[in-house]
């Protein structure tokens, strides 16, 4: 399904989100929290700000702040708040934080797309502790943006990997990213592939997995079709159906 979330106008003054707070995202799918180490059992956007007058999500409002819950590895279990607050030249750009298990050690880290006032955006991995471990380079220049599609382990590897649209509404390019030991690296681009218009307040497509192993589920360049994109030997892509919403959530559903 689309990562559906309304924009308030209300939003600037109660300091509302877009979205849900998450207890534990469908985004990657067999993700489990473990027992061994703190673990974050929810995230949100706070702190909305018009410092980034980009507006490619409907609005204005933006987000200077990540607020973490977070529940502790000591015997009682003890719950506390993380804020994660960027600096001045940076917002969080994004619908809502995506809890991920990245490193497959069964807790989840936090992915988010952050922007940058001068470089534009990037994709960044937070962990319990409230720390950037990892994050994809920033696209280059102000007001340029990427949607994240899902993460998986896509090729069977072994490792996580992590997809998104550079710049659905320019350079429509997927790219895939592999995180192994400390970082992420690029292992995959493909062309003429997008999920997101400008002023939408939702990233159609995702990751879903029919029994073939998962598969990214986004659109064409030109809206026209649903396209698979899948791993078998090389990075495959096939024309699933005609572009509408509701096929697209069929398609989500494994019923396309």
């Amino acid at each position: 399904m689309p990562s559906k979330a309304p924009r308030r106008s209300d939003r600037l003054q109660q300091g509302r989100t877009r979205g849900a707070l998450l207890v534990m995202s469908l985004w990657l799918m067999g993700a489990s929290p473990g027992t061994a180490a703190d673990i974050v059992t929810e995230a949100r956007f706070t702190e909305p700000t018009t410092r980034y007058p980009h507006g490619v999500l409907g609005d204005s409002i933006e987000y200077g702040a990540l607020e973490l819950t977070v529940k502790s590895a000591d015997a009682e279990r003890r719950r506390r708040t993380l804020m994660i607050r960027l600096p001045e030249d940076r917002v969080f750009e994004d619908l809502s934080p995506r809890l991920v298990d990245i490193n497959s050690d069964s807790t989840p880290e936090v992915v988010v797309v952050e922007s940058h006032d001068q470089l534009g955006a990037q994709l960044a991995i937070y962990n319990a502790r409230g720390e950037k471990i990892a994050a994809t380079p920033h696209i280059g220049t102000r007001f340029r943006w990427l949607a994240p599609i899902g993460a998986a382990d896509l090729d069977g590897d072994g490792y996580v990997e992590i997809a998104y649209i550079d710049r659905p509404h320019l350079a429509k390019t997927l790219r895939i990213w592999r995180f192994k030991g400390d970082g992420l690296t690029e292992i995959a681009s493909l062309s003429e592939l997008t999920n997101h218009r400008i002023g939408e307040d939702f990233i159609t497509g995702g990751v879903r997995d029919c029994g073939n192993g998962p598969e990214l589920i986004v659109a064409s360049a030109d809206w026209q079709e649903i396209v698979s994109v899948h791993y078998d030997q090389n990075w495959k892509t096939q024309e699933l159906a005609a572009f509408t919403q509701a096929a697209m959530k069929q398609t989500l559903n494994c019923a396309q």
